[in-house]
């Protein structure tokens, strides 16, 4: 499969969204308050198809003796390919309302009845995603961890933040994921073409 540049995905802003991001997920539970920090990295996309995949590293776990890579996929909701029903992944509409309602971009969105399908999001200055986990890059599956679950994600055009929230109904609700852009030198948010064999 050829992934392409991501080419202008924030087309009022005239930027693409960035390679590389760094921040938090907050994954307290009732009993603890923890966070760890995460780096993401966009490695592709395919805009006609909605398809974007990627790396995410989770630092200072504690259960595990290094960093926690994980490879994901994703699909941009972008009404044609994906809408904001996930219809997978032990996800209900329901579900999918009370996570995309977490995002205050979301609120003026009316997707109830048909998820969305006939919105036009071209120029909305938000864009919503969800990531799923595929398999763990450097460690075993026995790490402790879970990936059963998926994120919703949201990148906003304006500032080049990305907000989330893991869904997996055996985990902690609402873990939040937040990720600032590093372009890690680079000036302007874009990123090369890869070829995935």
């Amino acid at each position: 499969m050829h992934l392409e540049n991501l080419g202008v995905l924030c087309p009022t802003r005239n930027i693409s969204l960035p390679e590389a991001f760094s921040g938090t997920q907050n994954v307290s539970s009732p009993l603890k308050e923890e966070a760890w920090r995460v780096n993401v990295r966009i490695q592709g996309c395919d805009l006609s198809h909605g398809y974007l995949c990627g790396t995410m590293e989770a630092l200072n776990v504690p259960m595990a003796d290094t960093p926690v890579v994980t490879f994901w996929e994703g699909e941009i909701v972008d009404t044609k390919n994906y809408t904001f029903f996930t219809n997978k992944w032990k996800a209900t509409s329901e579900v999918d309302i009370e996570h995309w309602s977490k995002f205050p971009s979301f609120s003026p969105l009316l997707v109830e009845v048909d998820g969305g399908k006939s919105l036009d999001l071209s120029n909305y200055q938000y864009i919503f995603m969800r990531w799923k986990e595929q398999y763990f890059v450097n460690v075993g599956a026995d790490c402790g961890l879970t990936i059963a679950g998926f994120y919703y994600v949201c990148f906003s055009c304006v500032d080049g933040s990305i907000n989330g929230y893991y869904y997996d109904p055996n985990s902690s609700p609402f873990q939040k994921l937040e990720l600032k852009t590093t372009n890690e030198g680079r000036t302007g948010f874009s990123f090369s073409s890869y070829e995935l064999q």
